[in-house]
């Protein structure tokens, strides 16, 4: 690996030469700089648990403590592991709150090791994880589930307060209005509203579709759901208590799915849009609205929040892996520092 100090004496070399010597000299440096960065990276790729590691960073991201605990690994030893592979540019890190969490680090299609990384990628996709490793993941995810739940159950009194500490419904009714309005759908049979709070937007659905489906894995929002339809007399809704996973055991298969302020509330959010694509009908549409990545950690506890919302390139990507196309996307700040995300995706037609 070519040193900080061989680096500065090659930069001064370059200073020194006539123009025309420059092309040579920055092809050696950068040549040295691209050899650095591989031999970075195959270190890093080269032991088991490090390759275990980036598995199971497909589709989450974890904490060094879930990790550790993921593999029975000391934190010393994870944080070590992380480390390597994070110099390799095969992780970065964030902080939700008083914790790391780490993902799979992407790099730019220009960049001279982007199409090994992705093979890498891919190729460690490939590995099945073990029973026990799976178990594991998912006792985790429930213990997610579990604390968003307990949030809820114990606030839902105070749903609309906390929520407008952020971002309150009609901050954002109007461009989720608009994007469902500017989306083509081939039917309008059914839609599905996912976490639907105190149920405003399912009005708004039940004008468009024959059928509407509220799921939420909180009883006591969901009664508020329902309270709010009743105040309006609406008639074409149906609810139904539990989580993404039950939607094909329910045989759900909706022309549009709408997941307003959600999923900086779940406990894995790649997991939803793979249950999410496999419920939406050919041609249908799943629409977005969420908060971008944000640094005011008071939000988790006094929102609930599990995320301090998501990068853009992350709803791209899991869209992808759950085989869906992306539409249009938009963007909007708030007053009080936040910004939200409005992203639609398509099913692809049979």
């Amino acid at each position: 690996m070519i040193s900080t100090a061989r680096l500065a004496d090659m930069n001064q070399s370059i200073a020194s030469q006539s123009p025309a010597e420059f092309p040579l000299l920055t092809d050696v440096v950068q040549h040295q700089m691209d050899v650095s960065a591989l031999s970075s990276l195959l270190k890093a790729a080269g032991d088991e648990l490090r390759l275990d590691i980036l598995r199971v960073l497909s589709q989450d991201s974890y904490g060094v403590l879930e990790l550790s605990r993921l593999f029975d690994t000391k934190q010393s030893g994870m944080s070590h592991h992380l480390k390597v592979l994070a110099s390799a540019g095969l992780l970065s890190s964030r902080r939700e709150g008083n914790s790391i969490f780490y993902r799979r680090a992407y790099l730019s299609p220009e960049h001279s090791l982007a199409n090994l990384q992705q093979q890498l990628f891919a190729t460690v996709d490939e590995i099945q994880l073990s029973p026990d490793l799976q178990q594991k993941i998912e006792e985790l995810r429930q213990e997610r589930n579990q604390a968003a739940q307990t949030f809820f159950t114990e606030n839902a009194d105070k749903f609309r307060a906390q929520q407008d500490l952020i971002a309150s419904y009609p901050v954002y009714a109007d461009q989720v209005t608009s994007l469902l309005n500017n989306t083509l759908l081939k039917h309008k049979q059914l839609a599905l509203e996912i976490g639907p709070g105190e149920g405003e937007f399912l009005s708004l659905l039940s004008q468009q579709f024959n059928q509407v489906v509220a799921l939420d894995n909180s009883k006591q929002m969901l009664e508020k759901a329902k309270h709010f339809v009743q105040s309006k007399s609406l008639r074409n809704i149906e609810f139904i208590l539990g989580d993404t996973q039950i939607l094909n055991a329910q045989k759900i298969l909706a022309d549009c799915i709408v997941v307003n302020m959600v999923l900086h509330h779940i406990a894995s959010p790649a997991d939803i849009f793979v249950d999410l694509s496999r419920s939406l009908a050919p041609g249908g549409a799943l629409l977005i609205c969420d908060l971008c990545r944000h640094e005011q950690t008071w939000a988790r506890e006094a929102c609930g929040d599990l995320w301090q919302g998501f990068e853009p390139q992350d709803f791209s990507r899991w869209a992808k892996a759950a085989k869906l196309d992306e539409g249009q996307s938009v963007y909007f700040a708030l007053r009080n520092g936040f910004q939200i995300q409005l992203r639609q995706f398509f099913k692809p037609s049979l």
